[in-house]
C-alpha cells in the first residue's frame, strides 16, 4: 500500500529531495534490520581456512595442524579444490595468489594462463570478420584454452614460500586420495553437471567423468576420478613440472593437436610463473593490498575507494540509494579505465601507479553529479600521461602465526572449455575469452575490452580476480578476502571492504550484505533479489540509472578477519557453499 503512492512521490520530487527523503528511510531500516539478517563468522582460536568445499577447507586446517604455514595450506587447499570443486577448482586453470607474512613481507604470485604461440589478434574471427562460436572459438572447445598456470604458480609458493615441513608429495596427497576414492556428491554440484550437460557431453572425458557416461549423479553419489589421481601421483613422484614436461604434458598436447587445439608441448614446456609487486593504496587510512595487472581488479578497486573517499558513506547507511548511486558512479568510471588502459603489463604499458593516485581518483569524480546519473557513452577513460568465467574460486587461509594467504584462481566459465584432456582428468579453462577477441567488442560477461588486452602469443589475458588484505592502522592484519564471479569479484569485494571499514560490519556481515555491480557497458546497474527495495530502485531510476532487466546474484566472496582478541573468523557467502574451518 506504501509503495504506490512512493512512485508518485518519485515521478514529482526533485532528485535532491528524494535522496534525502530516502536517506533517512534507509537509516531507519538498516539500524532496525541490519544486525537480525546476518549470521554469525565461523571463530577459531588458533588458525583458521574459507574455502568454497567443506573437505578442502578440512584438508588446509589438518595441514596447519601438523605445523605447516598458511602457504604449505593453500597448495593443500588449491589442489583438494581441483578434485572436489571441478567447476572452477583446477589444474587446468590459473589465477593469482597474495601472501603476507606476520613481518609484514608480502608477496604477490601470477601464475594466469598465457596464450599459445600459435594465437594471434585475429584467431577468433572468421573470414567475414565475425566472431566464431562454439568448438573453435574462445568460449569452448580446445582452441578456447591457454597454457595452464595453477601447477607452476602453486610449485613456485611452495619452493620459496611453504613452512620445509612438508613435502610436495605430502601436500599433494590429499588431493590424490580425494580423486581416488571419490566424495559425495551435493545435490548443488549434482544438479551442476546436469546444468551443464550441453558443453560437457560433446567431449569423451568430460562425459565420461562428470556426466557418468550419460547416466547422471544424483546427491549422495560417489564421484571417482581415477585418472586425475594418476595425474596428481605423476606431479607428486617428478614435482609439479611434470604438468609441463612429462608424461601429462605429452597426453595435453597430443589430445590438443588431434581436436585442432593451439597449445602445444612447447607452450607447455616454455609457461613461467612470475612474482609481481603487490599492489598498495589506502582507504580512509586503512591499508589495502591487492594484485597489479594483469589482474584488474585491485586498479579497479582501489580507483573506487579513492573516489568513495571523498563522500561520508556512513551517514547514507550501507544499503541507501544515495550510496548506491555513488558507487555505480564511480565503478562505472573505474570500468571504463580498465576496458582502455588495462592489459599484460609485459605487452603494454600499463598506468597502474597514475591510475591509483587520489588525485587522479578525485578528478574522475568531480563529474559525478549527486543527482544524476552519468551515461556510460560520454563516460570514457581519464587522460593520463599515456596513450574477463563467471566462475573462479577463492579462498583465504590464516595460520596460527599470523601470515595469510588469499588466493583466487579460475577456470573461467564453469567447467571452463568443457574440454576434459584425454587420460589425465584435468578439465581445461577457456582464458582466451578474457582477451579482446576483438577489441572494443563484449565478451561473454559483455565486458568491453581494449587493444592492450589483444590477443598476443604467450600473453596474459586481463583479469577480474581481486585476492584484497587489509590492514588496521597499527600495521597489523585485519581481514583478507576474495571472490569468484567475473566482473563482478571486483564489485564484491570493493563493497565488501566498504561494509567493514564504513560500517563496522564484521567479515560474515560485510560479504553477505546486498551489493550492486556497474561495469561501464552495458550501461544498467545490476541489483540482487530482495537486495534493494522496490522504492529505492524507484529512486535510482529517477536519478537516470538503468536498471537491469532481472536481479542477479553478484559474485561469491570469502574471507578472514582477526577479531579483537585475535581471534580468526571466517565467513563463507551465503549466495553460494562452502565451508570455514579453524581449529
Amino acid at each position: 500500500m506504501w509503495t504506490e503512492p512512493v512512485r508518485n512521490f518519485c515521478r514529482k520530487a526533485p532528485a535532491s529531495l528524494l535522496i534525502a527523503v530516502l536517506v533517512t528511510v534507509n537509516l531507519l531500516v538498516a539500524g532496525r534490520n541490519a544486525s537480525a539478517a546476518f549470521r554469525d563468522p565461523v571463530r577459531a582460536r588458533n588458525a583458521m581456512v574459507a574455502s568454497q568445499h567443506e573437505l578442502a577447507s578440512k584438508v588446509g586446517v589438518q595441514i596447519m595442524k601438523r605445523g605447516g604455514n598458511a602457504v604449505d595450506a593453500a597448495i593443500a587447499v588449491a589442489l583438494a579444490l581441483a578434485v572436489v570443486y571441478p567447476e572452477a577448482g583446477n589444474l587446468g586453470g590459473g589465477g593469482f595468489m597474495l601472501i603476507r607474512f606476520k613481518d609484514g613481507t608480502t608477496r604477490a604470485i601470477d601464475y594466469r594462463e598465457m596464450a599459445p604461440a600459435a594465437a594471434g589478434r585475429d584467431v577468433f574471427v572468421d573470414s567475414e570478420g565475425k566472431l566464431i562460436r562454439g568448438e573453435g572459438g574462445s568460449e569452448v572447445g580446445y582452441r578456447a584454452s591457454g597454457v595452464p598456470g595453477t601447477p607452476a604458480g602453486l610449485d613456485m609458493a611452495f619452493s620459496k614460500y611453504g613452512s620445509k615441513k612438508f613435502s610436495w608429495r605430502e601436500l599433494v596427497e590429499p588431493a590424490r586420495i580425494l580423486a581416488q576414492n571419490g566424495f559425495p556428491l551435493s545435490k548443488r554440484l549434482a544438479d551442476l553437471f546436469k546444468s551443464y550437460q550441453t558443453n560437457l557431453n560433446a567431449y569423451e572425458d568430460s562425459r565420461k567423468i562428470f556426466l557418468n557416461n550419460g547416466k547422471h549423479f544424483e546427491e549422495g553419489d560417489v564421484l571417482r576420478q581415477p585418472d586425475l589421481a594418476q595425474t596428481l601421483a605423476r606431479m607428486q613422484r617428478f614435482g609439479a613440472n611434470e604438468f609441463y614436461t612429462g608424461k601429462t604434458a605429452e597426453l595435453i598436447a597430443a589430445d590438443m593437436k588431434a581436436h585442432n587445439g593451439l597449445m602445444t608441448l612447447e607452450d607447455l614446456r616454455n609457461y613461467r610463473a612470475v612474482e609481481r609487486t603487490a599492489l598498495r593504496g589506502s582507504y580512509r587510512g586503512y591499508e589495502v593490498i591487492s594484485m597489479p595487472p594483469p589482474s584488474s581488479g585491485g586498479i579497479v578497486m582501489l580507483q573506487v575507494l579513492n573516489m568513495m573517499e571523498r563522500y561520508d558513506l556512513a551517514k547514507m547507511g550501507y544499503n541507501s540509494a544515495q550510496k548506491y548511486h555513488l558507487v555505480a558512479e564511480a565503478m562505472r568510471r573505474a570500468f571504463a579505465d580498465r576496458a582502455d588502459l588495462m592489459g599484460d603489463p609485459d605487452f603494454a604499458d600499463v598506468p597502474t601507479a597514475k591510475l591509483i593516485e587520489k588525485k587522479y581518483a578525485n578528478e574522475r569524480a568531480a563529474s559525478i553529479n549527486m543527482t544524476q546519473a552519468s551515461k556510460s557513452s560520454d563516460v570514457g577513460s581519464g587522460e593520463v600521461l599515456i596513450r574477463e568465467g563467471m566462475d573462479t574460486t577463492h579462498f583465504t587461509v590464516v595460520d596460527a602465526a599470523g601470515n595469510v594467504v588469499t588466493n583466487t584462481y579460475t577456470i573461467n566459465n564453469l567447467y571452463g572449455s568443457a574440454v576434459t584432456i584425454k587420460g589425465t582428468g584435468v578439465l581445461m579453462n577457456d582464458e582466451m575469452d578474457d582477451f579482446a577477441a576483438r577489441p572494443g567488442k563484449a565478451n561473454m560477461f559483455g565486458l568491453i575490452q581494449g587493444e592492450r588486452n589483444s590477443v598476443q602469443p604467450k600473453k596474459r589475458p586481463l583479469s577480474s580476480m581481486t585476492p584484497t588484505i587489509v590492514l588496521k592502522k597499527d600495521g597489523t592484519l585485519w581481514f583478507a578476502l576474495g571472490a569468484r564471479g567475473g566482473p563482478r569479484i571486483i564489485s564484491a569485494v570493493t563493497q565488501s571492504v566498504m561494509n567493514v571499514i564504513d560500517y563496522g560490519m564484521d567479515i560474515q556481515a560485510a560479504i553477505d550484505a546486498p551489493r550492486i555491480h556497474q561495469q561501464w557497458y552495458p550501461d544498467e546497474i545490476l541489483f540482487e533479489p530482495f537486495g534493494m527495495s522496490p522504492d529505492t530502485l524507484a529512486v535510482l531510476r529517477t536519478l537516470g540509472h538503468s536498471m537491469a532487466a532481472r536481479p542477479s546474484n553478484i559474485a561469491s566472496a570469502t574471507g578472514i578477519m582477526i577479531d579483537t582478541d585475535g581471534s580468526r573468523l571466517g565467513a563463507i557467502d551465503s549466495r553460494s557453499d562452502g565451508e570455514a574451518v579453524g581449529y
